[in-house]
């Protein structure tokens, strides 16, 4: 009998952490200055951006796919394609992010596993120079 590894998703509590992630990576967003550049790239309501985040992290920490089951493929490069991301972008978008998981209180550890991916991700958005 083979052990079952726990996923990311049970490790930091499951659909109510990733819905504190989300809500506090929003929040930061909206109201620290040193973020204003990612914040003018998204519309002025941000609740669908969050559901959105919410259900893509949902699924990409090993918990429901809920992204998958409502939007298809995430194409994470495709959807970005609109929006012209460079290292700016990418730093604040990362940095937001870090804040948001100590925030909500991600074990350090955990932590920097995510902050790994995060990065790996959100630098594979880049699209423009700079």
């Amino acid at each position: 009998m083979e052990a079952q590894q726990t996923t990311i998703y049970e490790k930091i509590g499951g659909a109510a952490t990733v819905g504190r992630l989300a809500d506090r990576f929003y929040e930061l967003m909206d109201s620290v200055a040193q973020f204003k550049e990612l914040r003018a790239m998204h519309p002025a309501s941000l609740a669908g951006s969050r559901d959105k985040l919410f259900k893509f992290l949902s699924g990409w920490f090993g918990g429901p796919d809920l992204f998958v089951q409502e939007f298809g493929h995430p194409m994470l490069r495709a959807r970005h394609m609109p929006f012209a991301i460079g290292t700016l972008e990418r730093d604040q978008w990362v940095a937001c992010m870090v804040l948001a998981m100590e925030d909500v209180g991600i074990d350090a550890d955990v932590r920097k596993v995510l902050l790994n991916n995060f990065f790996n991700t959100a630098d594979f958005m880049r699209n423009k120079e700079g």
